[in-house]
């Protein structure tokens, strides 16, 4: 038996969760669990609680066991949970299921350098890849292949070589964790999306003329400053790919005020091409108050932007104008942050657009309508929406 795991995560366009020294993209655990119930023609229920499971476990992990630190991928913890979710619904027993965590653990522990510069397709698809394996290690586990279950502790285990214990008590872990998880109003990576809106605010309100922008300075956390503004993970300003543009807040930046949205028209390899953004990106300078990773007990007092985080992603953007006039704004949260939620029509609004017109209106309403009380379906109803078709590849729900 093959069942691929289903890939969600290129577009960069879905949820995240924030820790203190690292990030993770729960919803890639959502493509292998519909799989699985798809599979099993299980319903609703069974699948929300599967999900459950995998967002409660990574969510966690990020914040107890930070590999993104030590140079590792945020999923490497990925594939604890995924595999997690996907022994719950194929039935493993308990030392099944311990038997298939410890094979993931051990199996897929990726390097973060695939998010540095310069940005390749593997950053999108590498989940995909980890998903697949623990799919695979789920299904030989049921069928009672063992693998080391003291990963964590055990000799050569992540406590040993990597110098973190994880002491986190599971039995008192409720679902309150899945609530910090936010969504992205801009398709950028996440720690861009308070600059953006605070440069998008700039760009409604006063309507600056991008021809005679100076410069652009934004400052912000320590974290954003790294991974998109050009610190440890490398140049952000050589953008020839959609992989090397949605994670270069100056790229993402520039074409937001160039064109007023960052959707994946933006990541079209014309457009990122394009004289107007790339003369226009090479105008903006990302920097951050202090540059010590591991600050100083007072340094908040001298870097409230890091200090803040995760809690907040404090930014400012200052634009100047050729003519001396400067926009100033500051944030510290945006539009799908936990602290701003997407409501129920932000999230249709989002899906309605980013479908565009490979699908009809009647059809986007049918997968609106079931998820929201999929509960009450079989997962095979949700699935036939997806992969039902006209002649001309359009869908003909």
């Amino acid at each position: 038996m093959r069942i691929m795991a289903w890939i969600f995560n290129y577009r960069d366009f879905m949820d995240n969760y924030i820790g203190k020294e690292s990030t993770c993209h729960p919803s890639d655990n959502i493509g292998p669990l519909l799989a699985a119930s798809h599979y099993l023609n299980l319903d609703g229920r069974d699948f929300l609680f599967a999900m459950a499971i995998s967002y409660s476990i990574e969510c966690t992990l990020v914040e107890e066991l930070p590999l993104m630190v030590e140079g590792f991928d945020h999923t490497a913890l990925y594939a604890y949970s995924v595999t997690a979710a996907l022994s719950r619904l194929f039935g493993l027993s308990r030392d099944q299921t311990a038997h298939a965590i410890g094979m993931a653990g051990s199996s897929f522990v990726p390097l973060v350098t695939s998010r540095a510069a310069y940005t390749y397709e593997w950053k999108g698809l590498a989940s995909s890849m980890v998903a697949l394996g623990c799919m695979n290690i789920v299904l030989m586990a049921k069928e009672d292949i063992t693998g080391p279950i003291s990963v964590f502790e055990g000799p050569k285990g992540i406590a040993q070589i990597m110098d973190m214990k994880l002491e986190h008590n599971w039995r008192a872990n409720n679902l309150n964790i899945i609530r910090k998880c936010v969504m992205k109003s801009f398709n950028a990576e996440v720690h861009s999306q308070s600059t953006l809106e605070a440069a998008d605010e700039i760009r409604c309100e006063f309507a600056p003329d991008v021809e005679k922008i100076k410069s652009i300075d934004v400052t912000t956390f320590l974290t954003a400053y790294h991974i998109i503004g050009g610190g440890a993970y490398g140049d952000r300003k050589n953008v020839h790919s959609k992989e090397q543009a949605d994670h270069s807040l100056p790229y993402v930046l520039a074409v937001l005020l160039l064109d007023g949205e960052v959707y994946p028209d933006q990541f079209m390899k014309i457009r990122i091409e394009r004289q107007d953004v790339q003369e226009l990106l090479k105008k903006i300078r990302v920097d951050t108050v202090s540059p010590l990773h591991k600050p100083l007990p007072f340094a908040g007092l001298l870097d409230p932007y890091t200090d803040a985080y995760p809690e907040k992603l404090k930014t400012k953007v200052i634009i100047e104008m050729t003519n001396g006039e400067k926009f100033t704004r500051e944030k510290s949260d945006y539009h799908g942050f936990y602290t701003r939620p997407f409501d129920w029509e932000d999230t249709t609004r989002k899906f309605k657009k980013l479908t565009g017109d490979l699908m009809h209106e009647k059809g986007k309403t049918k997968i609106i309508d079931l998820i929201r009380h999929l509960e009450n379906y079989k997962i095979k109803d949700l699935t036939a929406l997806f992969v039902a078709r006209t002649p001309r590849g359009v869908p003909s729900v």
